[in-house]
């Protein structure tokens, strides 16, 4: 698989659900990089400045089912704060959006949502994957939800 920059966040996330899609699974091959090497000429030409990192995007919505109110922008940041921050304490980004998915009786739901994004080394991956899925499932069962988007794109990153 060729190695492609990605010049926008948007086309980050695009090719990272199609990555998560083709791989059947939380983290790829790719981004665990176990995948074949690339060519050591087509390798060194792609790579930018930095170390090979994962950008693990997780999706989060805030609307909820049965007539229960949405979660609220305090709610969210205490679960940031008590949760994802004490297992990602080098750093996060948050960014609020609209969001809109087919739930599991085939409804398109639009609400008001966040993208949580954590950069880690490679090397850290499947460490971090237990994490992760963490997070997941503890967001899914406090706000009784279906799901928490994630997707999983392979990076150059420094600080």
């Amino acid at each position: 698989m060729p190695h492609i920059r990605i010049s926008t966040p948007a086309a980050a996330a695009l090719v990272a659900i199609a990555l998560l899609f083709a791989t059947g699974g939380p983290v790829s091959e790719v981004a665990y990089g176990t995948a074949p090497p690339a060519t050591a000429t087509s390798q060194s030409a792609a790579e930018g400045p930095g170390s090979p990192h994962i950008a693990t995007h997780l999706y989060f919505g805030t609307g909820r089912h049965q007539g229960k109110p949405p979660i609220t922008d305090a709610e969210f940041m205490k679960f940031v704060a008590d949760v994802v921050t004490p297992r990602f304490p080098s750093g996060l980004t948050l960014q609020e959006g609209r969001g809109q998915w087919r739930d599991k009786d085939g409804d398109i739901n639009r609400e008001r949502s966040y993208e949580l994004t954590v950069l880690y080394p490679v090397a850290e991956a499947r460490a971090h994957d237990r994490d992760i899925e963490y997070i997941r499932r503890l967001y899914c069962t406090l706000y009784e939800l279906e799901s928490v988007g994630r997707a999983d794109v392979r990076a150059q990153a420094s600080f």
